[in-house]
């Protein structure tokens, strides 16, 4: 399993931290303004009909809400979610228990469905479309076919890699969505609901009842975390309750914007949001590869971290940061992640080359 800094919550205490925090309907949901209104027309009708909601695919970067949407859908809908993940679900029997326990109306939630195995992914296909499973009793001469009918369910799939979902599962979702990284103003609400939720004083004013610097202002605890949250809900979340547990020990409990930068330099998480991870992919690609390119395999090797979670978990934000540029032969730096490091490009380097120096 891969690992994913400041974004997977292993203490089971926080497991059930950010279930609490997980908003109950699409207007508590906050940002993805576009996706919401999509989806809000998709329940709506689905509802006034008294039928369950079309099959639903949401991908995008980890920690950006995919689950928490498909818990909303479920409480809108009035209907039970029933969760699992593509690894999961290793063999075509595992699925087929699942779907006929489901009873009517009901969501079945898959995380990271583009894992299915094949022959799983194969009895999907009836169920979704038809509401049918296709059973095989027996072997060999003697195997016969058995069709069961389901209920009426609505499937909600999840991808981080939608690319590697084959076609065929891909074209039976009625509705396919991106999640996109938020802005930090979203963050920055998403962070103050949080903190109510969660008891946390994030300003002076909050207890001693002053006026509150106003969203988006740069002077606030609020502002800061969600400056450095990477535009993922999960991670704010995360870094919210890190930045918690410093002011109780080292400060007075309240976290201002002070508390808040003095606890994430102690964690190591930089004004970009980048931790030590993402600080180890820009020295090896810059300094020890002379900015690149450098093959995925290779880099890893140097980082000591697997490329898959390179690729998933700290490539993607580098690339929208504008540090790193995949080529044919490789990743390599920018002339923006020369500059950040304090390095000037010099000649001859993949930065240097890709900006025709």
């Amino acid at each position: 399993m891969r690992e994913e800094i400041l974004a997977v919550t292993a203490d089971p205490v926080e497991r059930e931290a950010e279930g609490s925090l997980r908003p109950r309907s699409l207007d508590e949901f906050i940002g993805q303004k576009e996706l919401k209104e999509h989806l809000g027309i998709v329940l709506e009708a689905a509802t006034a009909r008294g039928e369950p909601a079309g099959h639903v695919l949401l991908s995008g970067p980890p920690g950006l809400g995919k689950t928490s949407l498909a818990h909303v859908i479920a409480k809108t809908m009035e209907a039970s979610i029933r969760p699992t993940s593509g690894p999961a679900l290793e063999r075509a029997g595992d699925l087929a228990a699942i779907l006929t326990n489901l009873e009517d109306g009901d969501v079945l939630f898959v995380d990271e469905i583009h894992r299915l195995p094949r022959a799983v992914e194969e009895i999907l296909y009836p169920a979704m479309e038809d509401g049918q499973l296709d059973l095989v009793i027996g072997k060999g001469p003697s195997a016969t076919t058995l069709r069961l009918d389901l209920p009426r369910f609505t499937l909600v799939g999840a991808t981080t890699r939608a690319g590697l979902l084959t076609g065929p599962l891909r074209s039976r979702f009625e509705l396919s969505e991106r999640l996109d990284y938020y802005p930090t103003e979203d963050l920055e609400e998403i962070v103050r609901r949080s903190a109510g939720i969660l008891g946390i004083a994030l300003d002076a004013a909050d207890v001693a009842g002053a006026a509150r610097p106003p969203p988006g202002e740069a002077g606030s605890g609020a502002n800061e975390i969600a400056r450095r949250a990477r535009g993922t809900p999960r991670i704010a979340n995360r870094l919210l309750r890190r930045v918690r547990d410093f002011a109780q020990v080292r400060a007075a409990g309240v976290i201002d914007v002070g508390v808040a930068r003095r606890a994430l330099e102690v964690f190591r998480v930089d004004k970009l949001g980048l931790d030590k991870v993402d600080w180890a992919i820009l020295d090896a690609v810059v300094n020890r590869f002379s900015g690149g390119p450098v093959g995925l395999s290779t880099l890893a090797v140097a980082v000591g971290e697997e490329p898959d979670t390179i690729a998933d978990v700290y490539e993607p934000f580098l690339l929208q940061l504008g540090f790193l540029r995949r080529t044919p032969r490789g990743r390599a730096a920018t002339e923006a992640a020369f500059r950040y490091v304090g390095i000037e490009p010099p000649q001859g380097t993949g930065a240097a080359r890709l900006f025709g120096s």
